[in-house]
C-alpha cells in the first residue's frame, strides 16, 4: 500500500523501533519528514549529515574507497546501528539507516547520478541502489526521490509494509539485496560470542591464515596450499568482522566473503581485530602472514604509538605459544624478506620464513578492487 509521507511517518512513530540515521549527498529531507510529525522522539535517536569528505571519514573511522557506493551506504548504516545501540537500552534492538547519493549539482558531474540506501539491524543487512537518468530531473526532484527512498528504508527497519511511491523514469530500476543473518552471526556482531567456525573442521584451529580477503585471489590460494605443505596440517582462514579503523563487516559482506571458499575449506569468523586478540582465541596456533602484515604487527604506530603496549602485545603472543609463518613479498616497490626486518626480541624467535624460491606472488587485493571499479 502506498502512503503520503505524513501517513507513513505516523505509522513509523507508532512502532517501538528506534533508529540512528545518516545521510550524505542526499536523503536528508527524510530527517525533516520524520521530525515534522509529532512523535519524532519515539523514533529518532540521532540524525547526522556527514556531508564533507572529512566528516564522512570521521563518521566511518576511515576513508572509504568511494564516498557514494553501496558498500559505503552499508558501512554508514552499520556505524549508525552501533551508535544507536549505545543510546538505547541493552535489551532494545535499534536500527541504523543510511543514504549516500550523488545528485545534480552546480558543477559538471562526470559520473552517474545515483542513490544508495541501507539498513542494518541485529537480524539483517539490506541495501538498495538506484541509478538515475542524468539531467532529467532538477536537484530538488532528485533530493525528494532520495528522501522518499530513505523514508521507505526507515519503514523497512520498523517492519512496516507501507511505502512511498518512487517517481521513476522509464528504464530506472530500484535494485535490492539483503541477507538475514543466522543466530550465530547475530551473536558475533552483538559481541555475545567471539568465534563462529564454518566448514568441515570443528576442532580448534592450529594453523590460521588471517586476512580481509577482499577479494580472495590466486596469491591467497597459493599461500594457503604452500602453508599446508610446509606445516603438514590443514590451515583455517580467519576473517575478523571487526577492524581497528572501520565499522564491522555487515551480513551481506560476510556472506560474500565466505562464498569465496569451497565447502571443504574451514573458515573462522571472529571479532579479533588485532593479532594479540587472535592469539587469545587461537593459543599455540601458527599464523600465516605476508611480510607487510608482520611489519604492522611489530610497529608501535599500530598500538597507538605506544612502544610498551607493542612490547606487551608481542610478549603475550609468544607466551601463548603462537608462531608466524612469513611469506616474503614486494612492499612499496622493494622485495622484503624476513631477514630484512629488524624485529623486536619477543617476535623474532617465533617467526619462520617461506623462502621466495618456494613462493613469490605480488598480487594486491587493493589493485584488484581498483581494476574492477575502473
Amino acid at each position: 500500500m502506498l502512503f503520503t509521507p505524513r501517513q507513513l511517518v505516523e505509522q513509523i512513530h507508532d512502532t517501538p523501533t528506534r533508529i540512528a540515521l545518516a545521510a550524505a549527498g542526499g536523503g536528508s529531507r527524510a530527517i525533516a519528514d520524520l521530525l515534522e510529525v509529532a512523535g519524532g522522539s519515539r523514533t529518532l535517536l540521532e540524525a547526522v549529515v556527514p556531508y564533507s569528505a572529512a566528516a564522512m571519514v570521521a563518521f566511518l573511522g576511515s576513508r572509504p574507497e568511494e564516498f557514494c557506493s553501496s558498500l559505503t551506504s552499508r558501512a554508514m548504516a552499520m556505524a549508525a546501528f552501533h551508535r544507536a545501540r549505545r543510546y538505547e537500552e541493552p535489551t532494545a534492538m535499534p536500527a541504523g539507516v543510511a543514504c549516500t547519493a550523488s545528485l545534480a549539482t552546480d558543477r559538471p558531474k562526470h559520473g552517474p547520478h545515483r542513490i544508495h540506501a541501507a539498513v542494518q539491524t541485529a537480524a539483517q543487512t539490506a541495501a538498495w541502489h538506484l541509478k538515475l537518468h542524468k539531467d532529467r530531473r532538477t536537484r530538488a526532484e532528485e533530493e525528494r526521490l532520495a528522501g522518499y527512498l530513505t523514508l521507505n528504508v526507515v519503514a523497512e527497519a520498523c517492519g512496516i509494509d507501507a511505502r512511498l511511491p518512487l517517481d521513476l523514469l522509464e528504464g530506472e530500476r530500484l535494485e535490492e539485496s539483503r541477507v538475514s543473518a543466522p543466530p550465530a552471526w547475530q551473536d558475533l556482531l552483538l559481541g555475545k560470542s567471539e568465534v563462529v567456525q564454518v566448514g568441515p573442521n570443528t576442532a580448534p584451529a592450529a594453523a590460521v591464515f588471517p586476512g580481509a580477503f577482499h577479494p580472495w585471489h590466486a596469491g591467497h590460494e597459493r599461500m594457503l596450499h604452500v602453508a599446508q605443505e610446509v606445516l603438514q596440517q590443514p590451515v583455517s582462514v580467519e576473517l575478523s568482522i571487526l577492524n581497528v579503523d572501520k565499522p564491522p563487516l555487515d551480513y551481506l559482506e560476510i556472506e560474500s566473503r565466505l562464498g569465496q571458499w569451497t565447502a571443504d575449506q574451514t573458515a573462522c569468523l571472529t571479532r579479533a581485530a588485532t593479532f594479540e586478540e587472535k592469539s587469545r582465541l587461537f593459543p599455540a596456533a601458527t599464523f600465516v602472514v605476508g611480510i607487510d602484515t608482520l611489519q604492522r604487527i611489530a610497529a608501535p604506530c599500530y598500538y597507538g604509538g605506544d612502544s610498551s603496549a607493542c612490547d606487551n602485545a608481542l610478549r603475550r603472543l609468544a607466551e601463548r605459544g603462537c608462531h608466524f609463518l612469513v611469506f616474503a613479498r614486494s612492499v612499496d616497490g622493494r622485495f622484503l624478506r624476513l631477514g630484512d626486518l629488524d624485529l623486536p626480541e619477543p617476535l623474532r624467535p617465533i617467526c619462520r620464513e617461506v623462502p621466495p624460491e618456494v613462493f613469490r606472488e605480488d598480487i594486491s587485493s587493493t589493485a584488484i578492487r581498483q581494476a574492477q571499479t575502473a
